[in-house]
């Protein structure tokens, strides 16, 4: 993270805090930003607790204005290709419930809370115009948050069936996002897709061009919070 003082950063205007897994998303995102001041880019580590862990000390580090959590992830086929971008319309923590004689009960059909957080919908739709009017691939849908990520078709289909329209997965969104939600934070967050959702073959796995393209959405983003 940066060392400016607050006054310095205050000054430059909003404050982001992007939270990534892994350090080459981070290298990634930090590329597009172009050392822009405004924002850290933590590599928080890998899945839901390790996220919601990172985001909450940088959260209680800092002042924020925005949260945003950002990667590579999954496809859903259909919906995200790979090397697409997807912007979050709302995160899901989809495999967060029970199963039962009946199937899955997600923890709202349970009484005990929700598994779905609301992005900023309007900084959302901004970001997905800006990045197709830059002529970058990028759709906009549930991105679901999994604590195992998908490796057969069938899983592929159940999720597909429990949130519809779901447009990618990855591991981290739900715990940045209830970070952030504990602190009354807006929050986004932004997918590069590496592969399929679906039968694991890393062999068609593309993380290099995801990487590329979180890059070059993490150089809009820059432009779109201006």
């Amino acid at each position: 993270m940066g060392h400016e003082s607050n006054a310095s950063r205050e000054q430059t205007g909003l404050r982001v805090l992007v939270i990534t897994a892994v350090a080459a998303e981070r290298d990634a995102v930090l590329r597009g930003l172009r050392g822009d001041a405004r924002f850290d880019v933590v590599a928080g580590g890998v899945g839901p607790a390790a996220a919601a862990a990172s985001a909450t000390k940088a959260l209680a580090a800092a002042g924020y204005g925005l949260v945003v959590s950002a990667g590579i992830g999954g496809g859903f086929p259909g919906r995200a290709e790979i090397g697409s971008l997807v912007v979050a319309d709302a995160i899901i923590a989809a495999d967060l419930g029970a199963e039962t004689p009946e199937g899955f009960r997600s923890v709202d059909e349970l009484g005990f809370g929700s598994s779905r957080i609301a992005v900023d919908a309007s900084l959302a739709a901004r970001l997905t115009e800006a990045l197709q009017r830059a002529g970058l691939p990028a759709h906009t849908g549930p991105v679901l948050t999994v604590s195992t990520v998908t490796g057969t078709a069938a899983t592929a289909s159940e999720l597909a069936a429990r949130v519809p329209g779901a447009a990618a997965e990855a591991m981290e969104g739900f715990g940045v996002a209830a970070a952030a939600r504990d602190r009354g934070l807006p929050v986004l967050e932004l997918r590069a897709i590496s592969n399929a959702v679906g039968p694991r073959d890393r062999e068609a796995w593309r993380i290099k061009e995801a990487l590329d393209a979180l890059e070059a959405a993490g150089a809009i983003l820059l432009e779109v919070l201006r």
